[in-house]
């Protein structure tokens, strides 16, 4: 049961299956962002700044870009110009109703 693990094996765990979602995401750039966003309301870009505001609560000195090059495993312009594609209407569409404040 999780409440029976300690700390330090949780912590380790959760680095775990962090890093094999980043991995996943980095293999996986047939996925583009704005359908992540639409399907599950996440996306790369999201995960960069929740790394981001972790690293800022932990007094660690990372910026943006560098956050996001972790999570992109490249600096983020050169992932936008091999991977991302324009968005359609359709998904444009769909993220303005998922995304509705």
């Amino acid at each position: 049961m999780a409440a029976d693990l300690d700390e330090k094996t949780r912590t380790e765990l959760e680095a775990a299956a962090f890093r094999r979602l980043v991995t996943h995401l980095r293999e996986r750039t047939d996925v583009q962002n704005i359908d992540m966003m639409n399907l599950a309301g996440f996306c790369r870009n999201c995960l960069s700044k929740w790394y981001l505001a972790a690293a800022q609560e932990k007094g660690v000195g990372l910026t943006d870009p560098q956050a996001r090059e972790i999570v992109y495993g490249m600096p983020y312009d050169e992932w936008k110009a091999k991977h991302q594609k324009e968005a359609t209407a359709d998904q444009k569409a769909k993220l303005a109703v998922s995304h509705k404040h």
